[in-house]
């Protein structure tokens, strides 16, 4: 084992400007930006992951260079990325809206279509039911057929899907047209997150998602501003509030889609905008277990080896009983504000958007420490489902209609805030092309079951306060966040390691230098190991 010292420089080759640094018995590999480091196999051992041409590439640029580099890629990726969030989230949310506009009138969408309040709710359930079977299957498409084609099929179609939702006459024309529309809906998620695994690392994902998070969230707004202004033309054209809702939104979603076909950025290697010296350096950049653009074929052997992993079981879990027990208030939440009566119904649309809100403040805050590396990753979504749990005993009691309006604000902001919180932890924990698109879809399709179950929860037969529906989220909740501390003792050592080299990185960066060691994707599992075997 290397002898403990603060800093040891390779005086003997100048021209390998390597430093080791030893601390906590642990050896960390830096080298000074703008220089080319030779080849030395004896890094091979002491390097996890170590790849020759990757190492040299990685002190092409320096650290000004670095940051002038990633904006660019901030500006050309994510704001495509966050309009697709958008629509997609203000696509899905104006049926909830519509269950409210032009209530007890015969231009609602129940009095037209002839639907209950409870086989309204069956149109969540059928939404993702084809959300769930397609999500994982569509992401691995990703890698295969370049994103910018395959996220604009998803658009368009999804875009069309929504649009026919205007012309259904018939409860079961409804249940159809909501089954395509999670149909085609499926990977558009998992596609963004698995494309930004190419772009970026995992410890820097959460600053990313809060932009995407921000302009998600920001679809309540402009939903409950769009719903508020059909509400008051609802006749017009012979068309009523809900079906100018659908159409319009599924047109301005065709257009974006066609748009994404010509504007979206693939993968590093396909960027036109980008040297060759920036290609090698974004790439070189990512931890060693991180997908590369050139591994086009599918590997069996990697989606096996996700299956086996505790780890994409457990983060599962959490997942699932995450939405289980939030999505229910989510797709009611326009129904339990119009129930207050404290308003109309047209003005009771506007209500819904001090949640979105609160949610774009606090993925802000929550963000900003989550990429410092100062506290553990889990802490901060372990302490938004506390949160949440608070502001559901709340509701439970149902103590007036301020202090459930409230509640429910807090509550479903929360919930919304958790999801950029837990991705890059999730992420950090996947492997290679085919491992990590089969990885993140299945994560994200079988944990969004809470999708279908959730809003079964909250039945008419339980309103007006609905005191069943959350001691049920309650439980639910509770046992979320006993999952999510049994996933955070599972992967610790590497979300140790993860945060470790995050403050290495920006240590060796303010002496214009760059680190080479990377966190090691089966940390967890050697550390395991290495505990049995000490005992």
């Amino acid at each position: 084992m290397a002898e403990k010292q603060r800093t040891t420089v390779d005086k003997r080759r100048s021209s390998l400007p390597v430093v080791t640094e030893t601390q906590d018995d642990t050896t960390v590999h830096v080298v000074r930006r703008g220089e080319e480091i030779e080849d030395d196999t004896s890094l091979e051992s002491e390097i996890v992951g170590y790849d020759a041409e990757r190492m040299k590439a990685r002190s092409l640029l320096s650290e000004a260079e670095e940051k002038k580099l990633m904006r660019r890629v901030d500006w050309h990726l994510m704001p495509f990325c966050s309009i697709m969030f958008l629509l997609k989230n203000m696509d899905y949310q104006n049926a909830a809206n519509a269950r409210i506009m032009n209530k007890a009138t015969p231009q609602n969408i129940l009095t037209q279509l002839h639907v209950s309040s409870n086989d309204y709710n069956w149109i969540s359930t059928i939404y993702y039911v084809p959300y769930i079977v397609f999500e994982a299957p569509s992401n691995l498409f990703i890698k295969k057929i370049l994103p910018s084609r395959w996220q604009s099929r998803i658009v368009v179609s999804w875009g069309i899907a929504i649009a026919c939702h205007a012309a259904v006459t018939s409860k079961s024309g409804l249940y159809t047209a909501r089954f395509f529309l999670g149909m085609c809906e499926a990977g558009m998620f998992p596609g963004v997150l698995l494309q930004m695994v190419y772009w970026y690392r995992p410890d820097e994902m959460s600053i990313r998602l809060l932009y995407f998070y921000a302009l998600g969230n920001f679809s309540q707004v402009i939903s409950g501003v769009l719903a508020y202004a059909f509400d008051t033309i609802s006749g017009r054209s012979g068309l009523s509030g809900w079906q100018w809702l659908f159409l319009v939104e599924g047109v301005i979603t065709i257009a974006f889609g066609i748009a994404l076909f010509f504007i979206l950025p693939d993968f590093p290697k396909q960027a036109k905008w980008l040297t060759e010296k920036e290609k090698a350096f974004i790439q070189a950049r990512l931890p060693g277990n991180a997908p590369r653009a050139e591994e086009l074929n599918f590997n069996f052997r990697e989606i096996l080896t996700a299956l086996k992993d505790k780890r994409t079981w457990l983060f599962t879990l959490v997942w699932a009983t995450m939405t289980v027990g939030t999505t229910g208030l989510t797709f009611y939440q326009p129904t339990v504000i119009a129930n207050l009566g404290f308003t109309s119904i047209a003005k009771s649309q506007l209500l819904n958007i001090p949640t979105s809100c609160l949610s774009i403040l606090i993925i802000a805050t929550s963000g900003y420490f989550a990429d410092s590396a100062w506290l553990p990753r889990p802490i901060l979504p372990l302490g938004f489902l506390v949160a949440i749990l608070a502001c559901y005993s709340v509701l439970y009691t149902f103590p007036s209609n301020g202090g459930v309006y409230a509640a429910t604000v807090i509550a479903n902001s929360f919930a919304q805030s958790w999801y950029p919180m837990m991705w890059p932890w999730r992420v950090q924990t996947t492997s290679r092309a085919t491992g990590s698109a089969f990885a993140i879809g299945f994560v994200n399709s079988y944990g969004q079951i809470g999708g279908a179950v959730g809003p079964q929860i909250f039945q008419s037969k339980y309103a007006p306060h609905y005191t069943t529906s959350f001691a049920v989220a309650m439980a639910v909740l509770g046992a979320c966040i006993l999952v999510t501390c049994v996933t955070w003792w599972v992967t610790r050592e590497t979300e140790r390691q993860t945060r470790r080299i995050k403050k290495l990185r920006m240590k060796a960066a303010k002496s214009g230098a760059a680190v080479l060691d990377d966190v090691n994707f089966n940390a967890d599992m050697k550390h395991r190991e290495d505990t049995r075997n000490a005992a």
